[in-house]
């Protein structure tokens, strides 16, 4: 990737790692738009939800059991999955959510949380495509002392979200979610911590 050219970071990350905060610490640093939450403003007008239904879609709130994986688990109980069947509200935010995220990479640089951003721009000429990762027990005690609750809800909530990510993403690109040829870089965040992952991010973008 070039930073001195317009240029796309996408981050993917498992529940729990922090990968957002390395987002918007590594947007600061690098002066550039940070594509997350504020996408589903943009979304919600064009295609007529009120802000509070897009966000359960989406389930951002991990304290919140999200229909759309309540959804997808009914779904692969009853049939196999093939990869031509979804539901059609999901299918239609993915399908808005991206054409936003494209619109506003080609007028400036920009780092794109989540949102299967390694897929919409994987053929991208000035792309750099990361994936954040950690064993359980260490993303388990983050969530534990973020949302101050116990371990044990936090290991749910661990296995909840990532589930729910992984079917997201098997859906509606057709690829496993935790493989690393779809990124050009994985990095475990075990021993570095946001400040210390961004610090290491942006020597590999120097």
């Amino acid at each position: 990737m070039n930073k001195e050219e317009k240029f796309i970071i996408t981050i993917s990350r498992q529940f729990g790692t922090g990968g957002h905060e390395i987002g918007a610490e590594l947007a600061r640093r690098l002066n550039v738009k940070l594509l997350d939450k504020q996408i589903l403003n943009e979304v919600a007008s064009r295609i007529c939800c009120v802000e509070d239904a897009v966000e359960k879609i989406e389930a951002r709130n991990p304290l919140w059991r999200d229909d759309f994986t309540n959804f997808y688990r009914q779904y692969m109980a009853q049939t196999e999955y093939n990869g031509q069947e979804y539901d059609q509200t999901s299918r239609r935010l993915f399908d808005a959510q991206a054409e936003v995220i494209r619109q506003i990479a080609q007028e400036e640089s920009c780092i794109i949380v989540g949102r299967c951003g390694f897929h919409i721009f994987r053929n991208h000429p000035n792309v750099l495509k990361i994936f954040i990762h950690a064993d359980d027990d260490c993303r388990k005690r983050r969530i534990a002392e973020k949302y101050d609750i116990s371990e044990q809800d936090a290991a749910a909530m661990v296995v909840d979200n990532d589930y729910s990510r992984e079917l997201y993403t098997k859906t509606f690109t057709g690829s496993d979610w935790q493989d690393a040829r779809n990124y050009d870089l994985c990095l475990n965040v075990r021993k570095f911590g946001v400040n210390g992952a961004v610090d290491f991010l942006m020597t590999c973008i120097e």
